[in-house]
């Protein structure tokens, strides 16, 4: 193993009584927050010669010396997937992910999640993020989730998009296909999410969860059986545009998870229709404004093309029917003028 590079600070006289990690992360900022809990795990950071953990409380004039783990290589191998980029520099790399495909490997996935492709993708160009050579995945999108998401290329990068995600000033915009069409054209969702007490695959609405906030807006509807509906996320909560659009009462159209069912007026969805179509951040360097969209793929668009063949079809039939009836009530009518006369 290589010798590590150690690096020395002393606490400033300013500072009172506070976590080791927040004291490192704000006077290094070029090193991102997953890098320093790497290396508060692997033992490599100390105070007065003493190691310690994250959560120690330094003091002033205290002298901490750390370090970062080696650089390994990822033990996921690289895989040659297509991969549909929407941006890439030196620094991040913008991926509008494909149904189907899962962001972090785990139990029971293949060699064909987006760390794979990605490996294949940026090789030579990923930095060590948290002392693994893998992308910097800033946040993740459901498996049946379609659309934007952001990777970075070093630490920095990771840590500017972590911060942004954090503090929530990015713009994230989903569409989604529900089923039903909401009473109101817009509204805010503002509900905390937990995990289900008795469904663990699932989350839920209610008191003691995390503070959640979605704006929703109608962008179409499909007569009534469906409606195409904007949603603007303000968190991150797992499943949320998910369990927010079910708490409203109109499940996400091949979201049996929560609640919706097959309606023989309609064709079956080939997955949840969800699609993370929208994003503006600053570019973690140059702080330009990134305002991206996704295209919507093709089963998302065959789904709406179906809806509205579905609808023009029972339109113009309501129409006939109405001709019809016209017809019907006009020929009656003149058969009674005739008997009377």
């Amino acid at each position: 193993m290589a010798d590590l590079q150690t690096t020395t600070y002393t606490v400033p006289e300013e500072t009172r009584r506070e976590r080791a990690d927040k004291v490192l992360a704000h006077a290094f900022p070029e090193h991102s927050r997953s890098a320093f809990q790497r290396a508060f795990e692997a033992g490599l950071v100390k105070a007065d010669g003493a190691v310690i953990a994250q959560d120690y409380e330094v003091k002033r004039g205290q002298v901490l010396e750390f370090s970062f783990p080696e650089v390994k290589v990822a033990e996921v191998k690289a895989v040659e997937i297509p991969l549909e980029v929407i941006f890439e520099d030196k620094h991040l790399i913008v991926l509008n992910k494909a149904a189907g495909m899962v962001v972090h490997p785990g139990v029971g996935t293949g060699e064909d999640t987006m760390v794979h492709a990605l490996l294949a993708h940026c090789a030579g160009s990923l930095s060590g993020i948290g002392g693994v050579e893998r992308p910097g995945i800033v946040h993740r999108l459901d498996k049946e989730t379609t659309g934007l998401l952001v990777v970075a290329k070093n630490d920095a990068a990771h840590r500017a998009l972590s911060d942004q995600f954090a503090s929530r000033t990015l713009k994230k915009e989903y569409l989604a296909l529900v089923s039903g069409v909401p009473k109101q054209d817009s509204g805010t969702i503002d509900s905390a999410i937990s995990r289900h007490p008795v469904h663990r695959h699932r989350m839920t609405t209610g008191e003691g969860g995390r503070p959640s906030k979605t704006d929703w807006v109608v962008d179409k509807k499909f007569g009534v059986l469906a409606a195409l509906v904007r949603c603007r996320i303000h968190t991150g909560r797992t499943h949320q545009i998910r369990v927010h659009l079910k708490s409203l009462g109109h499940p996400l159209l091949g979201d049996p998870t929560y609640g919706w069912k097959p309606n023989a007026a309609m064709a079956v969805p080939p997955r949840v229709m969800l699609h993370a179509e929208h994003l503006v951040f600053a570019h973690p360097v140059s702080g330009k404004i990134m305002d991206l969209h996704a295209p919507l793929p093709a089963d998302f668009r065959a789904m709406i093309k179906d809806l509205q063949k579905r609808i023009k079809s029972k339109t113009d039939q309501h129409k006939a029917d109405l001709a019809q009836a016209k017809i019907s009530n006009a020929d009656y009518a003149a058969g009674r003028t005739r008997g009377s006369a």
